[in-house]
């Protein structure tokens, strides 16, 4: 039996949000991919967990549509153990990531899997240097059959579906380049996939390690993949644990951790920091109606984590060259606990290159 405070604890451990410093070389969540998303995406994330992202480059950070189709950071240097990572399991798996994109080329005769590859084929003949994602997309829609396109009333303009799209870049070998909106994609030098992931960055053993204990549905969850496929890659090496009374699989290597973890750290998470991305909800935000809060359909807060747990949510107030906190507490915080907060906040703004106008707890 293991309790709720104990998952977090381990989470927490196991994120290195408890961390004060750190490289990117042992930055454990980069061997999932970080998601970038929001001014306090994917470098934010790397911030909380100690790393110095004043002195991260192009050079070492790449960003790529992988898991969901979102962009996501990664180590250069594992570009292509990542790109073996995120390859669909099976072709039902990438009929299931590519969501409504499936339907048309299953009725046309055309795989999944082999639509990706025809894609990706004429992705990497277009993309010859850096090109906003519009003009690839029309070019893409230039050359592509019926059965890979739509009409998009918003643009009144035919494209290539979006899931699409997005995945079969990293199979062309192409990258998002850093701080351009729209996106820029440009070709990854000396790109070349791996012919296995290997342990570290296999996703399934990946979510293990740093959202155990999971069931296959969570993994199946988080990357969009039919259960059947996560099952059938479940690792051989785990201990069976039981959490709020359902049965869950953490790696054996981690059963001590997960029994001693006790942290300390208070952080204010970004909206879509890797630690609210884990599948068992319940487990994070017990209570309804703050998980509803936590995670509305739109318009995320971040989240604020102090000693393992989530106590309330947060959201910027900037104006000009200023910015404000707002926390929206779920309990009492104490004076001590208020002050480590307002310590996040001024963490935030240096990282916006801001000054801290004051940080208001609602009460």
């Amino acid at each position: 039996m293991v309790d709720q405070r104990q998952v977090m604890n381990f989470r927490v451990r196991a994120q290195q949000l408890d961390r004060a410093e750190g490289a990117l070389d042992g930055t454990a969540v980069l061997d999932i991919g970080v998601q970038d998303t929001g001014p306090d995406g994917g470098r934010w994330a790397l911030a909380v967990r100690g790393v110095d992202v004043s002195a991260s480059s192009a050079d070492d950070l790449v960003m790529l549509w992988t898991v969901r189709g979102a962009p996501h950071l990664y180590r250069r240097a594992d570009v292509g153990q990542v790109a073996a990572a995120v390859e669909p399991f099976s072709d039902a798996d990438a009929g299931k990531r590519i969501y409504d994109a499936a339907r048309p080329l299953k009725a046309a005769g055309i795989g999944n899997l082999a639509a990706l590859d025809e894609v990706a084929a004429r992705m990497r003949d277009i993309v010859t240097e850096p090109m906003v994602k519009g003009d690839v997309s029309g070019r893409l829609a230039a050359v592509m059959p019926e059965p890979y396109l739509r009409f998009c009333r918003p643009c009144d303009a035919t494209h290539l579906y979006e899931m699409p799209f997005r995945l079969a870049a990293v199979r062309a070998g192409l990258e998002l380049r850093l701080d351009t909106s729209p996106p820029v994609l440009e070709r990854i030098a000396g790109f070349r996939r791996a012919a296995a992931p290997g342990d570290r960055f296999d996703l399934v053993r990946a979510y293990l390690r740093l959202f155990g204990p999971a069931t296959p549905r969570h993994v199946a969850d988080y990357l969009d993949a039919p259960v059947k496929d996560v099952k059938a890659r479940w690792p051989d090496d785990v201990v069976e644990v039981t959490v709020d009374g359902e049965a869950r699989s953490l790696l054996a290597a981690d059963a001590e951790a997960l029994e001693s973890a006790d942290v300390r750290a208070t952080r204010l998470l970004g909206p879509f920091d890797l630690f609210l991305q884990a599948k068992d909800r319940a487990t994070l935000v017990p209570d309804a109606a703050r998980a509803k809060e936590l995670w509305p359909v739109l318009g995320r807060p971040g989240a604020v984590l102090v000693d393992g747990e989530l106590v309330g949510t947060w959201r910027p107030r900037r104006s000009g060259r200023t910015l404000k906190v707002a926390v929206q507490p779920w309990r009492t915080l104490s004076a001590a606990t208020r002050a480590a907060v307002t310590e996040q906040a001024e963490r935030l703004a240096a990282y916006r290159a801001v000054a801290l106008g004051g940080v208001e707890f609602a009460t």
